[in-house]
């Protein structure tokens, strides 16, 4: 028996080894386009934000390449 069966999908994410630094821009980009949402610099949209995580979630794939969290 594998000890991973029983980890959370976000402990996961923790335990690759992709550095946490290395991702940390993108989760920066994620707050921030989060809290330009809240005050009202952008609108709030569904669809605008799955475009945006699709569009960072493709940046860092392409960035960091093997490195990069897998969906």
């Amino acid at each position: 028996m594998n000890n991973h069966q029983h980890v959370s999908p976000r402990y996961e994410t923790f335990s690759q080894p992709t550095p946490l630094m290395m991702v940390l821009p993108f989760d920066i980009a994620h707050i921030l386009y989060a809290m330009a949402v809240r005050v009202g610099f952008l609108k709030d949209s569904m669809l605008a934000s799955a475009r945006f995580s699709r569009d960072i979630s493709a940046l860092e794939k392409m960035s960091l390449g093997p490195w990069a969290r897998r969906d």
